[in-house]
């Protein structure tokens, strides 16, 4: 206990180093996946699918145009149904790109190799003056 406390100071800098390697994995995908821009390339080039994870009134309230709706507890079923072609690119939306990061852990593991979130969220895609759907 001696040693602990005579040296509080290592243990304060070991921690809050702990915490900086963790804080992405804590902050979620919104810092994170493509720009709106990309994400439009993306769509435009390699024909990816557009999958808002949001839950249905989210999604009814606003959404990426042409976006299909599969909410995150609900996406392990509704992804095969969606996309059948494994090899297209799937970008995951939501409002703040939060549920993206958990959704691309799902597709992975249902061999969606080519799973990306869109940073940000709907919120990056509405700054970006890109369109939106309202059901």
């Amino acid at each position: 206990m001696k040693f602990v406390i005579d040296n509080w100071m290592l243990f304060a800098i070991a921690l809050s180093s702990g915490l900086m390697l963790l804080w992405p994995t804590l902050k979620g995908a919104s810092a994170a996946g493509l720009t709106p821009a990309a994400a439009v390339q993306l769509i435009n080039k390699e024909k990816a699918v557009v999958i808002d994870v949001s839950e249905a009134d989210d999604y009814a309230k606003a959404h990426v145009s042409g976006a299909r709706s599969a909410p995150l507890a609900q996406l392990e079923t509704r992804l095969p149904e969606l996309v059948k072609n494994k090899a297209l690119p799937v970008i995951f939306v939501c409002a703040s790109g939060s549920r993206a990061g958990p959704a691309i852990k799902v597709a992975q593991k249902l061999g969606y190799q080519q799973a990306q979130a869109l940073g940000g969220g709907l919120k990056a895609w509405k700054e970006a003056n890109l369109p939106i759907d309202k059901a």
